[in-house]
């Protein structure tokens, strides 16, 4: 096998991994924290608002798009360790 062919094997693997970290987090948070322990972190209050409900509202977005952005940060540092990068 060439190098290239064995780098992108490991691009793969790592990026499957990585992806079912995030989603499980993502998962964790939205329904977790928006639906399955709202009762006990609506007891906690940020901006006059529940945590609970914030967390069904609009914290889990704010996770993804923190997701997201973390997504895209890691595997341009995975490209570049592979040299995979497009530069």
């Amino acid at each position: 096998m060439s190098g290239k062919h064995i780098n992108a094997a490991q691009y793969w693997r790592a990026n499957l991994r990585l992806m079912t970290i995030l989603l499980v987090i993502w998962a964790a948070v939205s329904f977790g924290a928006g639906i399955l322990f709202v009762d006990a972190l609506n007891a906690i209050r940020i901006g006059g608002f529940k945590l609970g409900f914030f967390f069904a509202q609009q914290g889990s977005i704010y996770v993804f798009v923190v997701l997201i952005f973390y997504y895209a940060w890691r595997m341009n540092r995975l490209e570049r360790a592979l040299d995979l990068h497009e530069d």
